[in-house]
C-alpha cells in the first residue's frame, strides 16, 4: 500500500516535469516564430483595416491599409490616398496580432522605386511630404518625371495645370530618403492594385 503511493506520487512528479518542458518548449518556439515576423507581415494583416500612422515629420493619419509593398504603403484617408515609405514610420496603432506572408516573390520585390514608377505613368498631381523642413516648408507639389534608383524627379507645376513643357515652373530632384509620405491630391493617382 505505502508502495502504491510512492509510485503514485512518482508518477506525478514526472507527469508535471513533462508537462513543464512542454509548456517551455511550447513557450520557446513562440518567441522563435515571433522573432521572425516583420512589420511588413504585421502591415499584410491588418489590410481593410482602420489604422493610425505617425510620421518622422510629425504627421499623423488616419484611414483603411490599402496595400502594402516591400518598403510602403498605401492608406486611404477618405478622398485622398498616401503612399507611405515604411522607413518614414515612427509608429502604427490598430494592426491587430495576424501577420501574413507575402504571397508571391514579385509581390515581395515590390520596393518604393516600383510604386513611384506607377504614379509617374499616372501623371497625377501629387503633394509630396518631405521627412525636413524646408524654406518652403515641408510640402512639394508636383507631377514625378522620372523615377531613378533612390531618388524621382517632380516637375512643379502650377495648381490645377496639367504637366506640359510650358507649365513646368522648376524640376526637383527628390531621394528616397527624404519622403514622408506622398498624397494624391483628391485621390487620383493611387487607386487600383498595379504596385
Amino acid at each position: 500500500m505505502r508502495w502504491n503511493s510512492l509510485f503514485d506520487d512518482l508518477e506525478a512528479q514526472f507527469s508535471a516535469e513533462r508537462a513543464l518542458a512542454s509548456e517551455s518548449e511550447i513557450a520557446e518556439r513562440a518567441k522563435v516564430e515571433l522573432a521572425g515576423i516583420e512589420v511588413g507581415d504585421r502591415l499584410r494583416g491588418a489590410v481593410g483595416a482602420a489604422i493610425k500612422v505617425l510620421l518622422v515629420d510629425g504627421i499623423v493619419l488616419r484611414g483603411e491599409l490599402g496595400h502594402v509593398g516591400s518598403e510602403w504603403l498605401v492608406l486611404t484617408e477618405g478622398a485622398r490616398q498616401w503612399l507611405i515609405p515604411l522607413a518614414s514610420v515612427i509608429s502604427y496603432q490598430g494592426l491587430g496580432r495576424l501577420s501574413l506572408k507575402p504571397l508571391t516573390r514579385t509581390r515581395q520585390s515590390l520596393g518604393i522605386a516600383s510604386a513611384l514608377r506607377a504614379l509617374s505613368r499616372d501623371r497625377a498631381e501629387l503633394v509630396i511630404h518631405l521627412t525636413v523642413r524646408t524654406g518652403d516648408g515641408h510640402k512639394l507639389r508636383g507631377v514625378i518625371d522620372r523615377v531613378g534608383r533612390d531618388y524621382f524627379d517632380l516637375a512643379a507645376v502650377l495648381n490645377g495645370e496639367a504637366r506640359r513643357v510650358g507649365n513646368v515652373a522648376e524640376v526637383v530632384t527628390v531621394p528616397f530618403g527624404s519622403i514622408a509620405a506622398i498624397c494624391s491630391d483628391g485621390g487620383l493617382g493611387l487607386q487600383g492594385g498595379g504596385y
